[in-house]
């Protein structure tokens, strides 16, 4: 059984309303963290930068602005019934990043996810659930001796 689900897009970094340029992006999913895709942007000069957020969330955000604190992502340039284009915002510590993508493939690897695991899907997979009770119980006892 396959694991795992890749693809590389180009985005456009958006350093101003001005200045724009075409980078490569990684699109990661792992059965390992179905809840969750990993966007790697290599920007030139830099260290790859990874960034991980909900797999729900980027499929939502193809159809309607959406996210909270550190991402968030929203449609632009509508078409007929579909975004020409999808326009995501990263923010650590007061610092921005702004991407714009096409939308046609970050939905075509959304629907390779979806084969991978159905969305609403995630929690079933075997050993994942045991795996957050697991982590949940260390939290709760590393608090207790804490306290």
């Amino acid at each position: 059984m396959r694991e795992s689900v890749q693809a590389q897009v180009m985005m456009n970094f958006l350093v101003s309303e001005e200045l724009s340029f075409r980078i490569p992006v990684e699109l990661q999913y792992a059965i390992r963290d179905p809840y969750a895709v990993r966007m790697t942007f290599h920007l030139p000069g830099d260290d790859p930068v990874t960034w991980a957020f909900g797999r729900e969330l980027l499929l939502d955000g193809l159809g309607r602005p959406c996210g909270e604190g550190d991402v968030h992502i929203e449609p632009a340039g509508t078409g007929s019934d579909d975004p020409l284009e999808v326009h995501i915002r990263l923010q650590v510590a007061g610092e921005r990043a702004s991407f714009s993508a096409s939308a046609a493939p970050l939905a075509a690897f959304l629907d390779r996810t979806d084969r991978l695991v159905p969305l609403g899907q995630e929690g079933a997979l075997a050993g994942f659930g045991g795996d957050v009770e697991e982590a949940l119980d260390r939290i709760l006892a590393e608090e207790q001796n804490a306290g």
